[in-house]
């Protein structure tokens, strides 16, 4: 899995815990594809300041994901599943994911 689709995996876990600006810079370079200098032209700060914002943001997720490993947990489930024959199980399991 490359860099963008795990942090884009990893937001999707834990994008509620970062700031509003966080979200909005995060969104508009990795959903809306904008370019470092567009975003900055939108907020009117620096390209450098949303490079470090989005390199700070990526941190933190990965920080997250190192201390509740909900995505690992995620995964490991998810194989797990695959060796259960009740597809009425799996199915329920899968409800609670």
């Amino acid at each position: 899995m490359d860099k963008n689709t795990k942090l884009i995996i990893l937001y999707d876990y834990y994008g509620n815990l970062l700031t509003e600006k966080q979200k909005i810079y995060f969104e508009d370079y990795y959903f809306n594809n904008l370019s470092l200098k567009e975003i900055s032209e939108n907020d009117n700060v620096s390209r450098n300041a949303v490079h470090k914002q989005l390199k700070d943001i990526s941190e933190k997720l990965n920080y997250y994901e190192d201390k509740l490993n909900l995505n690992k947990k995620y995964q490991l489930i998810e194989n797990l599943l695959k060796n259960i024959n009740d597809e009425n199980l799996k199915n329920q399991i899968m409800e609670l994911l």
